[in-house]
């Protein structure tokens, strides 16, 4: 009954095995040269300073992380559609496909039109 599953618990096991190998030998054999640079924090090229208290966080990189996540989700909508057009031909579903894609397009030009893609 479940010897259909098989190869799949066998293709995990070697994939844990090979991760556990990875990590190990790579603490093992790796370099050790710990330094002030390799233990600052870093993100995206600008130094940390501490803020005051009264002081927002800037939350600008984020909402561009979360940004790209929205936008790459709605891709990926998109791609099986265009993969099963010959299924879903016709005028429903090339309505269908212009309502998608019009609210993703109003999405981006209410984000663009805000500034959430400024870096300044």
């Amino acid at each position: 009954m479940l010897e259909p599953y098989l190869p799949v618990l066998v293709l995990f096991l070697l994939a844990a095995a090979f991760a556990v190998f990875s990590v190990v030998v790579g603490a093992m054999i790796g370099p050790r040269r710990y330094n002030a640079a390799k233990e600052a924090p870093y993100e995206s090229g600008i130094e940390v300073e501490p803020l005051p208290q009264d002081t927002r966080f800037p939350v600008k990189f984020y909402l561009t992380a979360m940004l790209f996540i929205v936008f790459d989700i709605e891709i990926v909508f998109l791609y099986p559609w265009a993969v099963a057009f010959q299924r879903f031909s016709g005028w429903f579903g090339l309505l269908e496909m212009v309502l998608f894609l019009l609210t993703v397009f109003v999405a981006y030009a209410y984000v663009w039109r805000r500034g959430g893609l400024e870096w300044d």
